[in-house]
Order: C-alpha cells, then structure tokens, then sequence
C-alpha cells in the first residue's frame, strides 16, 4: 500500500489504509496534486459522508493554489468559510491518521441562480446552446431539432438570443410570421404544433421563476479562476432554493464547463490543475438525457482535460454514470452501499465489478461494512497508474462542518465584489427588439401597399363622382340657368318659323302673334 500510494510530488492526503478492522496509520492514501484533471468519482448511499469528502479535498485544493468550484446542494458547505471547532472525537480521528487537528477557514465565493443566495450567475440563451436547452425544456428528438434551427438561424443573422424572451420571438417569427418563408427552403418549415409545443415549455419554465438565469449580464469563467493570498477561491454555488428544479442547475454546470472548454487555451499536463469542477447530483445529468445531449458530455469530459480543469462526478451509485464518461473517471472514491432491495444487490455486484482485484479485501463484502468517513479509494499515482484498492478512514474537515449562520451569510454575500458585478440585469439590444422592429416595419409597408391598392381601385369611381359633380354644379349657375332659358325660347320659336326677341314679341302682342 505504501509503495503504490507513494510520490514525491504534491498530493491531496485522503487518510490512511484500513485493515481487518484496524487503522494502518503509516499506510497513507493521496492523490498526487498533478492527476486531479484525470477526473474521478465520489459516490456512496445518503447519509454516508460523501458531502465531507468534497470538503476535505476542497480544502486541500484550495491550500495548493488550486480554485474549486461545486454546487452546494444543501447550503451546508458555506462553513469553508470559517474555522472548525475541535473536539473529542475530531482529535481521536486526527491522531489515528497520525496528523494534527488544525482547525482553518478557507476563501470561499458564494454564487445562486436566484441571485437570493449569492452572487447570480447567468448564461445567454446563445452560451446554453440547443443541446443543454432541450435538456432544460424536456424537449424530444423532433423538438431539439426545431430548437437548433432556432439556433441556427440566429447565428446567420446575427440575432443575439440573451433571454428567454429573445428566443420566443425567434420561435413566433419562424413559425407564423414573416420568417417562415425565409426558412423554408434553407433550413425547413417549422410547424405551429411543435412551434406550440415548445413555447409552451418556455412558458413554463418561466413560471418557475427561473427566467433570471438566462441573460446579461452573462457570468465571466475567469471570475471561477482566482486565488487569494496564494489560495485558491473555493466557489460555491447555492442550489438550496432551487432543490425542485435539479435538472436546471445540474445542466447549468455542464454549460459553465462547456463555456471552459470553448474559452481556456490548451495547457497539456501540468503540475497542478487550474480548476477543480465537482458535480453533486450527477445522476441528474444523465437522467434520459438525449444522444446529443451525451455526445456534448462525452466530448468536455474527454478533452477538458488538455486544459487544466479536473472534474468529479459526485452521485449515489457509480451506475448512475453512463460507462462512455466512467470509462474517463480515474480517480475513485466509493463510499459506503445499501444492500437492502435486489435493485441495490444487482447494482452492489456492478460497482465490484468496476474495481481492479485486490489481495486484502472482498470488494462486495467491504463495500456494505464501512463506516461514515470511510471510503474504498483507487487513484491514479504519479505516472497514471491504477493505485491499489485501500479501504481508507479519511481526514476530517479543518472547517465548520455546517453552514453559515444567515447573519454572517448575509453579510459575506453583501461584501463580496461580485455580488455587486452579477446584481443588476443589463437588457441589451437582442433578437427581441431587432426582430420586433423588423415585424413593425413589414406591417407598416404591408398596410401602406394595402392602402394604395385600395386607394387605385378607388380612384376611377372617384374621378367620375368628381366630373358628375363638376356638370351638375355648372348647371346649377345662375349663367346656365339663362343660357338654358334663351336656349328654350329659341328652341321654341324655331319650331314656330319665328325668331324674335322677348322684346319684339311684346310688342306684336306675344309669343303667337295675337
């Protein structure tokens, strides 16, 4: 055990080997610092001490140089922030492992998607993409793919997608308004059905109050890469208020890791990793995720690595991981398995099967025999080698084990920088409004075309009424009127063989002459 778990170089200290029920305190298990990006697993029943775990090796982490980040599911990490108490028991662990109880605070950032808890941390709707969207949205097969046309075409046409509203617009413009033409041929029609079908998914997302985590101003990764005082930042994100909604914050982590790989340059292997990523409640990434959906998964966790960022899976059972992303796990910490169902026994006799044959212990029986704070632990040693299965009683936290009170909570949220950088949204020039402007001006030419049709149709009837008009008026004048009389009084004496004057007729006694 000693000789498969020595190296020279930096290490996170895990404790010490257990054998036949007995502590081996100089048989030391660790990880060396350098083999942190190989990614790993903890895992283990309710209740059995994977939570202190991540904050032993946040800790030590934090103590090497290297930041952290990790959801806080419970909202009972935020006690990294100041310096355990010791006690009884605490002292008894501490001297079985042959170190001393210091107790110690660490830096600590605290972050929310409400922006109730902590710092808010937002993405653009563009910073998602259609694969952790349709995750989010429960979306099918054929829904993803109307989704990505979204995408798609907002990425042609330079269509900022910030928020979720931006992205309804884009919907409604695709599928009832003017866009849907447009589309048509370049990218495919889109149906009102499915176009219904996802609005209405939007709509309620929304109406769980969760719109605040999509827009400006979007959350920088470099922000997760800091240090103080040469320790690393350990960030913390408070998931407590959104427990009901595990998919969201689970598929907003992977999309601050996909943001990572897109963004971080290539560091090949180093001495120490960037960032550390654990993921708590990792089944729910997994959980009838779509092929995309996996494939994106499988692509980070395979090449995440050339950039200095190391990843744990923390979940209950390691057949919560699909074995595409196991298979990439080297580092492994298994706490203690609940053998109570035949569901627990089938997966019992799979996590034996995932570790290498050990000469000390019976893998199935140790399994469902350890005790809280102890774990069966399998690294990868200095030269990336599987280390030897230990059975391993581990160090206890150095800070509170428990979270903060909501008075000193309070106030490390409102001290803190990037609460005040992340507080207030910023509503920039989207795809709402260019699209917005644009429908406007369609329906503005729309309805002046209109107008002129109607008013050349109209225009015919007009002149006639206008000429009816004229003659009549031009009949009605007093000078019509007389030349209308002279012309009856002509007419007449034509038809009599007499032409005279009013005046002559007068004077020869009338018009016939009597």
């Amino acid at each position: 055990m000693q000789k498969s778990y020595s190296t020279s170089l930096p290490s996170i200290h895990l404790g010490s080997g257990i054998l036949n029920g007995e502590i081996v305190t100089d048989a030391r298990v660790a990880i060396p610092l350098r083999m942190m990006n190989r990614h790993g697993l903890i895992a283990g029943a309710t209740g059995s001490g994977k939570t202190r775990t991540l904050q032993v090796l946040a800790e030590q982490l934090s103590d090497a140089g290297v930041p952290v980040f990790m959801s806080d599911i419970k909202g009972d990490l935020s006690g990294l922030a100041q310096p355990g108490t010791t006690n009884a028991r605490l002292e008894e662990r501490a001297a079985a492992l042959g170190i001393p109880f210091e107790p110690k605070s660490f830096p600590i950032e605290l972050y929310s998607l409400s922006g109730k808890l902590g710092a808010q941390m937002r993405a653009t709707i563009l910073e998602f993409g259609p694969a952790l969207l349709s995750k989010i949205l429960d979306l099918n097969d054929t829904q993803e793919g109307v989704l990505s046309i979204l995408f798609k075409y907002a990425d042609d046409k330079q269509l900022p997608m910030v928020d979720l509203n931006d992205l309804k617009k884009v919907l409604a413009y695709l599928s009832e308004g003017a866009g849907a033409a447009e589309i048509k041929a370049d990218y495919g029609r889109i149906t009102t059905s499915t176009a219904g079908t996802i609005l209405r998914k939007i709509v309620a997302l929304e109406q769980q109050g969760v719109e605040s985590i999509f827009g400006e101003k979007s959350f920088d990764i470099d922000d997760l890469i800091a240090k103080e005082d040469g320790r690393g930042v350990i960030s913390l994100l408070n998931v407590s208020d959104v427990q009901d909604k595990p998919a969201l914050f689970s598929t907003f982590m992977l999309s601050l890791l996909a943001e990572l790989y897109a963004t971080l340059p290539e560091a090949g292997d180093l001495d120490k990793p960037k960032l550390v990523f654990f993921l708590d409640e990792a089944h729910l990434l997994f959980k009838d995720a779509p092929k995309a959906f996996m494939e994106q998964i499988e692509k980070v966790i395979r090449l995440i690595r050339s950039k200095g960022v190391g990843i744990f899976f923390c979940t209950q059972m390691a057949q919560d991981i699909p074995d595409s992303v196991l298979s990439q796990l080297g580092n492994r910490v298994q706490h203690v398995l609940r053998a109570f169902t035949p569901k627990d026994a089938e997966g019992l006799k799979q996590t034996v099967k995932t570790y290498p044959r050990s000469d000390f212990y019976q893998i199935d029986e140790i399994l469902t025999t350890l005790g809280i704070g102890q774990a069966l632990i399998t690294v990868l040693n200095e030269k990336g080698i599987p280390t030897e299965v230990a059975a391993t009683h581990l160090v206890p936290p150095r800070s509170v084990m428990g979270p903060l009170t909501t008075a000193d909570y309070e106030t490390h949220v409102r001290k803190s920088d990037l609460y005040s950088k992340y507080k207030d949204p910023i509503d920039p020039e989207s795809a709402y409004e260019i699209l917005t402007r644009r429908m406007e001006e369609t329906a503005r030419t729309e309805e002046k075309a209109e107008a002129e049709k109607v008013a050349a149709k109209a225009a015919p009837r007009a002149n006639a009424r206008q000429e009816k008009g004229m003659f009549e008026e031009a009949l009605s004048s007093p000078l019509a009127k007389q030349v209308g009389r002279e012309l009856v009084r002509g007419v007449f004496g034509m038809l009599f063989g007499k032409s005279v004057s009013t005046r002559s007729r007068k004077k020869s006694g009338g018009l016939f002459g009597f």
